[in-house]
């Protein structure tokens, strides 16, 4: 593929192969955590087991066709699974809008990988290295092919953002004798500068630390609890703020 092709033409193809990576994405994000193997197996449906055909895996489609049920038994499909298929579309459509051509790959491998992390993190509360570190290495790869900002700003960010966070997960153990700050947050923030350059990361931690304060004005409103207590999926929030400022 060249990038001379039609700019319309990349929001549409990476829109297409986002929404099957999301697909798989919401499948790993269930497997892995339960200690199940994300790549092997044929995806069944978890109400009655049955192996589910091609025509049930069409991201999104199969979803609305179906309604959100299983065709045999009628147990509901999770809602998880078409919210990730359409943020993943979401990242493909958004990457090809706002750089279309191998910039606009590059950008959507980041946000894919991060709507992963994110994803799992969400689920589990894990940040998995092996994808925290392609993260990193696909970043590193955007900055070899001369994609901004430069391989010294991003090296600069790779080692800021670790640093940023491991200081403040740190601090808070001394200080308070617990762990406050998993220790895969601040691998991802070190990625997520090896991909933005550190003059993005405040904007990153900021964007992060008012959806999370968002989050707990909400649920307080609601009168809810967090599904742990004291806790928020940092990595989720770093994802999302992550891509968002690639994007605007």
């Amino acid at each position: 593929m060249s990038s001379t092709l039609p700019p319309p033409f990349w929001p549409i193809l990476l829109g297409v192969l986002g929404a099957v990576f999301g697909s798989f994405i919401a499948t790993v994000a269930i497997r892995w955590p339960a200690g199940r193997s994300a790549l092997g197996g044929r995806s069944g449906c978890d109400g009655c087991g049955r192996e589910l055909a091609w025509f049930e895996l069409v991201p999104v489609a199969s979803f609305v066709v179906l309604r959100g049920r299983c065709r045999s038994c009628g147990a509901g499909i999770a809602t998880g699974h078409v919210v990730t298929e359409l943020l993943g579309a979401g990242v493909g459509i958004a990457a090809g809008l706002v750089a279309p051509g191998w910039e606009g790959v590059a950008g959507a491998a980041c946000g894919w990988l991060l709507l992963a992390l994110g994803a799992i993190d969400l689920a589990a509360f894990w940040l998995p290295d092996v994808l925290t570190g392609t993260l990193a290495v696909v970043a590193l790869g955007g900055g070899l092919a001369g994609f901004a900002p430069s391989p010294s700003d991003r090296l600069i960010g790779g080692a800021a953002g670790f640093a940023a966070l491991w200081l403040v997960a740190a601090g808070y153990r001394r200080v308070r004798g617990r762990i406050g700050l998993g220790g895969g947050d601040p691998k991802l923030f070190g990625a997520i500068g090896l991909w933005l350059g550190w003059r993005a990361l405040p904007m990153v931690l900021l964007i992060a630390s008012v959806a999370g304060l968002a989050v707990v004005a909400v649920m307080a409103v609601a009168g809810k609890k967090p599904a742990v207590t004291d806790r928020l999926p940092l990595g989720t929030l770093l994802a999302g703020a992550a891509f968002l400022c690639w994007a605007v």
